[in-house]
């Protein structure tokens, strides 16, 4: 199991209240243990037993971020488009669980026409409230690709979701065989 890791926040900046999708402010000297990084956000506990998500914009504030990312490439991978928002897509975490929303079985579709991105997909759970901050980083995601002038993102719960609905690979990951 790695060390847990630790932070103390820099400067005021704005989080996410998990699972209630709240908005908060975490004042300087806030001391908090980094649960998960993954896709460039952040989810981490207070010492009151509050996780929260800090987005890449505030990730500099517990002394992350600032990584170059990856130039975006000149032209579209072999594939194409569907397969380059596919990928992105992959970039995209559920904040408690450490699999990508893609293997996790949360996207039931993805309709590419011309530069417009349908995506239709789920949650965990039809109570969460992180379900307007996850369709958020899915739509920011995949409009910052070349050749997508648009993206819309759209919760649905038929069908709902099911660990069945995961990839065998996450269910691995997570230790559920």
């Amino acid at each position: 199991m790695p060390p847990q890791e630790y932070a103390v926040v820099s400067r005021e900046c704005k989080a996410i209240q998990i699972p209630e999708g709240n908005p908060v402010i975490l004042s300087p000297g806030t001391r908090v243990r980094i649960t998960q990084s993954l896709g460039g956000s952040y989810t981490v506990m207070t010492e009151r037993g509050f996780l929260l998500r800090l987005d890449e914009r505030n990730a500099d504030a517990i002394g992350k971020g600032g990584e170059a990312r990856p130039a975006a490439p000149a032209g579209l991978p072999e594939g194409g488009l569907e397969e380059q928002v596919w990928e992105r897509l992959k970039t995209c975490f559920d904040p408690e669980i450490p699999v990508n929303i893609v293997d996790l079985g949360l996207v039931y579709s993805c309709e590419i026409r011309d530069s417009e991105v349908d995506i239709k997909m789920t949650l965990t759970a039809p109570g969460c409230g992180m379900g307007p901050v996850l369709a958020q980083d899915v739509k920011e995601k995949v409009e910052s690709l070349p050749g997508v002038a648009r993206a819309d993102v759209e919760i649905v719960f038929d069908p709902q979701w099911n660990q069945n609905m995961m990839t065998e690979a996450a269910r691995l990951q997570l230790g559920l065989f």
